[in-house]
This record gives structure tokens, sequence and C-alpha cells, in this order.
């Protein structure tokens, strides 16, 4: 397992200028990539180090298949892109003129950053947060498109490609069970997702720019003076900014924590606050609003919590054999991707 010492911590800290010492650190975040392989050399480790000055750092180590040092260096240099841009996010340190620097560090090779820890992270959302957190999407978005930035790596949100939030391929990999309970209204699935993804082909040749990636799940934060802040660029990557504005207001109206008195109705609250606020400093097209229906049905239908995640799930209805509520599920499909919902701002 990869570990680290004072004296790792020390060197790291002077490669980067920071002329303090560590007096402690403790860790944030650990995958534990040797549970499933005992010879893995795969790592991220996420620390927060206190210095003797009164600062507080944390220190990213990463060796990871898909994030090679180079995109590791994109990806600091877009949160510091939005950083001088004046959008609230951890200052970022440089070693030798680069965010991201290669460490042999005890048998392991490891891509470190640098960056200022930051306090009042949130995880209840409400239609206040929503609202403020839909603006701060879309003067990133701003940012990104006006600096021509980009990042090549894969996004969480891309409905183009597998993605956390829906997948028609998780419905349609299980053709044959499902066509042997229903093989009308599979049909009728697969025609009606055809119809709605056509919708979005107009949007498929646009240009892509670097966007976070991962705004709500847990990296967002409140400052002392009020101020909506982001951290975490893990996930940043290339998508189009219209896809990426509205998975990500699905997913915070989705699958945040929020208050109770929102219990039962949360997504009809969040969902046109979150658009509300990113309407308002970047506003929708005409082609984008009339698009979005047919979006939100595609996401909801095939929503993959209800299609393999959760314990009431098709696939476990499938697996246990259980043909009539495979067949209730097809039918709820079915009935989603009916359901067209006008973008509500």
């Amino acid at each position: 397992m990869f570990t680290i010492t004072e004296e790792d911590i020390q060197t790291v800290l002077r490669d980067y200028g920071i002329t303090g010492s560590c007096v402690s650190f403790c860790e944030l975040q650990r995958y534990h990539y040797e549970e499933d392989d005992l010879s893995s050399k795969q790592v991220r480790l996420i620390i927060r180090v206190d210095t003797d000055e009164g600062e507080a750092l944390v220190i990213r180590f990463k060796n990871e298949e898909d994030a090679p040092i180079e995109t590791i260096e994109a990806q600091s240099r877009f949160a510091a892109l939005l950083y001088a841009s004046g959008i609230e996010t951890p200052k970022t340190y440089l070693s030798d003129g680069r965010y991201a620097r290669p460490y042999r560090m005890n048998g392991y090779d490891v891509t470190v950053t640098v960056e200022r820890f930051v306090a009042g992270e949130l995880q209840i959302v409400d239609a206040e947060t929503a609202e403020e957190t839909g603006s701060l999407l879309a003067e990133m978005h701003n940012v990104a498109e006006q600096a021509d930035y980009h990042v090549e790596s894969a996004v969480l949100f891309d409905p183009l490609s597998r993605n956390d939030l829906f997948g028609f391929e998780e419905f349609t990999a299980h053709k044959d069970k499902l066509s042997a309970i229903d093989s009308a209204l599979y049909q009728r699935i697969v025609e009606a997702h055809d119809r709605l993804a056509a919708h979005l082909k107009p949007f498929e040749q646009e240009a892509r720019y670097a966007v976070q990636g991962d705004i709500s799940d847990c990296n967002l934060y409140r400052t002392r003076e009020g101020r909506l802040g982001v951290f975490d660029f893990n996930r940043c990557g290339d998508n189009n900014l219209f896809f990426d504005a509205v998975m990500q207001a699905v997913f915070e109206a989705r699958l945040m924590d929020y208050p109770e008195d929102l219990a039962g109705r949360q997504e009809e609250v969040i969902l046109p606050a979150f658009l509300k606020g990113y309407q308002q400093k970047r506003p929708f097209t005409a082609e984008q609003k009339a698009a979005f229906p047919y979006f939100y049905s595609l996401v909801s239908a095939f929503w993959l919590a209800d299609l393999k995640w959760n314990e009431n799930s098709l696939l476990n209805a499938l697996k246990s054999e259980d043909s009539e509520s495979a067949r209730r599920w097809m039918e709820e499909i079915f009935r989603r991707e009916c359901y067209l919902l006008p973008m509500p701002v």
C-alpha cells in the first residue's frame, strides 16, 4: 500500500515553493486498489497538510490508468484559469512552471498536485443553493468557451457515451429476456428511444469545451463571506456545454441530500432553480429549450439507478425471474419516454 512520510511531504512543499513546514497531516480520501489486486501500483491518495505558518493545503498523489500526467496538468491549468477569472475555487500551486509533478515515492510512481485547503463543504442542497450552483456552472462554461480551453479526458455526464446517470445500452443488453416478456413493448421502447435521441443529433457536432465534470457531488463549498465555490477537477474533461448543464442539473436534483421540507418533491424544486441560475448567466438558446424535453425523457427513462443499482431495479427483477415486476418496469420506462417536460425556466 502506498504510504507517505513527513519527509516526503516536506520535499513536496519545498518543490512547490511553500516555505512552511508540515506540523500535521491526515488522509481525506484513499482508493484501496490493492484490495482487488495486491500487486497494484495504482494510487489515489488525498491528504490535508497543516504547516507551521498557518497554511492548510491539499496534496493529491495519483497513479491511475485514465489520468496520465498530461491530463492532470491540463485539469489543473483549467482550475487555475477559473481561479484567475474570479471563479471561487482553491488556489493551485506551481512547481517549475507546472502544476503536476512526477515523483518516485516508496516504490510507487505518482503524480502530485498541491492546492489550498478550503472548508465549508456543502452536502445539503436547497433551492437557493441550486440556483447559485446553476449560476456558478454557467460562469465556468463562459470562461471555458471564451478561452477556448480544452482537456482531453472522458467526463461522467456525456449522453453520447457511457455515463453515470443513464444508459440505453443497459436496457438493450437484456433484449432476449425483455422481448420474451413482451416483445411488442420492448420494440416500442426502442423506437421511442430513437425518436428522443434524434433531438440530440444537432448538438453532436458542436464545439466541446472543458468542464469541471462533477460539480454537484459534494464538491461544493461556501466561503466565510458566503460565496459558493467548487473544487475537485478529477473528472474534468471536454463536453458539450448544454449536455453538461442539463445532466449536472438533473444530478443535483436527484442525487444530493436535501432539507426535510423538500422530501418527495426535491426535483420539482431543485431542477428549475438550478436551470434558472444557469439561464441568468448563460441564456439557453431556442434550440436548447426545444431539445430539453426529449433529453430529460431520455435521462429519466433509462435512469441507471432504476435499471441496475436500486434493490427493486429492472435488472434485479430479471435476475430473480420476476416477469411481472420486469413488465411493470418496461411500462414505466415507456411512460417516461412519452412524458415531455418543458424546460422549467
